[in-house]
């Protein structure tokens, strides 16, 4: 088993974990539950995600590869966002590649340097830099959040 894989195994037992504490109405550091309809079951699935203020916007980050959210967002478009107790309809832009190496350098370098380690250990970027996170632009996906 690779790193990221223990590492996935590990925080998807952690996920089950907030996702119970949010579902009681504690809310707690960016974290928020995403929910859209699955896209091919059309079933609701439920995600823990950081909504990340940056530049006066929010934006959600693909953390791991191959998330099924991703993929679920990318057919929906519109999600719902619930944070505590309090929920809103929203809709999820998906930045072109161009745009997210920007926004993927200033999320590294805002943040403490485990945001870019995750990157790393996930295998999505090669570096835990700002450039080396912004250089896997084409492997992360960036959301802008736009409330309804």
């Amino acid at each position: 088993m690779t790193t990221a894989q223990s590492y996935r195994r590990m925080v998807n037992a952690g996920n089950k974990i907030v996702v119970g504490l949010q579902r009681l109405g504690v809310a707690f550091g960016p974290m928020q539950l995403l929910t859209v309809p699955g896209r091919r079951t059309g079933v609701p699935r439920t995600s823990p995600v950081a909504v990340l203020p940056l530049d006066g916007a929010s934006y959600i980050f693909q953390a791991y590869p191959k998330a099924a959210w991703v993929a679920n967002v990318r057919a929906a478009g519109e999600v719902t966002l619930t944070r505590g107790r309090r929920s809103s309809a929203a809709r999820l832009v998906e930045l072109p590649v161009e745009e997210r190496r920007p926004m993927l350098r200033r999320l590294v370098e805002t943040s403490p340097a485990s945001v870019g380690k995750r990157f790393v250990t996930t295998g999505l970027a090669d570096a835990p830099t700002p450039d080396g996170v912004a250089a896997a632009a084409e492997r992360i996906a960036v959301f802008r959040v736009e409330r309804l």
